[in-house]
């Protein structure tokens, strides 16, 4: 059995938190011993208005049980000013959830650009906007964890959800770049790509499916992702209703042409079978390794 989890004297930041996932990850770090800051616009689920009740109901159900929490009512684009709540209130900043986000779902053709951009402006921006505000002082202090939700419309796709999930995509290659830019500084960065019965999926997941999908059954990972026991970093994991797994790049072995000779469009397609066959796959963990099967094929046709 593993020691207990605890975050004494930690400071964490749960964006998007004032119901939903954000609600269920802000009271597990709370009953876990965190200081929370509960961010939440407030706003509706496609991003317009703003109300200060939905964080400050979190902030108070946390309370009661005993826990410390503040409100922070900004827009995570504007996330310097939810990490100066932080260092306001508790005086630092230990673990960053990017929780928040909208849904402006729309097929491609009929997507409009402020669907686009306020879905980019939110998920992406904002989690950049928070992280950034928190990086130097998670640096400084040597001691960090970023967690980032990414989803499964951005690994596998969804109709109607090209903005949602190029935005959900691109923030698994932020949580790549700075796991390896953190880990030197002891800053863990991990992404999570959840599936929850929330207000963004009511009418999307089958009625009997959705009342299983609770928030709270996504909310462990994260707290142990956000915790000192976690020493992993760069991870994407599913997870929902009880499960969750790592996922993974995979890359066939591929086909070589001789880069001296050149080859044909139909030379392409004589060997379009081998290019897609995944027996004995490959699985690159950093650019390095993602080179090998190209480097090898040059040394073959060296000299």
């Amino acid at each position: 059995m593993s020691d207990a989890i605890r975050f004494q004297d930690q400071v964490v930041i749960v964006t998007g938190a004032g119901g939903g996932l954000g609600r269920a990850h802000a009271l597990l770090f709370a009953k876990h011993g965190a200081k929370v800051v509960v961010n939440d616009l407030g706003g509706s689920t496609n991003g317009e208005g703003a109300n200060a009740s939905a964080a400050d109901k979190v902030v108070a159900e946390i309370r009661a049980a005993g826990g410390e929490a503040v409100a922070n009512h900004d827009s995570v684009t504007d996330g310097s000013k939810i990490v100066q709540c932080a260092l306001d209130s508790f005086g630092g900043i230990d673990v960053v959830v990017n929780n928040a986000g909208i849904l402006r779902d729309k097929s491609f053709h009929k997507m409009e650009d402020a669907d686009w951009d306020l879905v980019y402006k939110v998920h992406v921006e904002g989690a950049y906007k928070v992280t950034r505000a928190a990086w130097e002082h998670l640096r400084e202090q040597q001691y960090g964890r970023v967690i980032f939700t990414a989803s499964t419309s951005g690994i596998y796709g969804n109709f109607g959800q090209s903005n949602y999930g190029m935005a959900k995509l691109g923030l698994y290659g932020l949580t790549r770049t700075l796991a390896i830019e953190g880990r030197k500084n002891n800053v863990l960065v991990n992404a999570i790509a959840p599936t929850g019965g929330t207000r963004m999926t009511e009418g999307l997941i089958p009625p009997q499916v959705f009342e299983q999908l609770k928030p709270e059954l996504v909310s462990p990972l994260v707290v142990y992702l956000g915790s000192n026991q976690c020493q992993d970093t760069g991870g994407l994991y599913e997870v929902g209703g009880g499960w969750m797994g790592k996922v993974r790049w995979e890359r066939s072995l591929g086909a070589g042409f001789d880069p001296k000779t050149g080859f044909s469009p139909e030379d392409v397609a004589d060997s379009w079978k081998q290019i897609g066959d995944f027996e004995g796959a490959a699985h690159p963990d950093d650019n390095v390794t993602a080179l090998r099967e190209m480097m090898a094929n040059l040394q073959k046709h060296a000299g």
